[in-house]
């Protein structure tokens, strides 16, 4: 059997109680800059209650997270409101990406992953 560890979180933002709306952000998080460009990792999206909405993996992070904040393909287009803290684990390797985002999506079981669930 092989063992991995759910890797803690190298970034946490989550969205202000009270939005400062001089800040820049989106969709409500100020602290969106904080996720650096030019890192690889996964990301998890969680809402207010800390139940899991969405796993996914980028090669760049910052740019990956935006985009389904903006895209109308995203899986969780109908659901972004619900998005409350998002979580970033840096992870280079693309291999060890895809492991880490099969296996939280399917332990933790993520609500709006469908693609790579097995346990549905």
């Amino acid at each position: 059997m092989i063992k991995i560890e759910i890797p803690a979180p190298d970034l946490s933002i989550t969205k202000p109680n009270k939005p400062n709306p001089e800040l820049s952000n989106i969709n409500g998080f100020e602290d969106f800059h904080r996720i650096p460009r030019d890192k690889g990792g996964i990301f998890m999206f969680y809402n207010i209650n800390d139940e899991l909405l969405f796993v996914g993996k980028a090669r760049k992070l910052r740019q990956r997270i935006k985009k389904h904040f903006e895209d109308t393909v995203s899986p969780i287009k109908q659901h972004r409101d619900e998005v409350y803290t998002i979580d970033i684990c840096y992870v280079e390797e693309p291999v060890d990406r895809e492991i880490y985002e099969t296996y939280i999506i399917n332990e933790l079981k993520s609500k709006y992953n469908i693609d790579k669930a097995f346990f549905r």
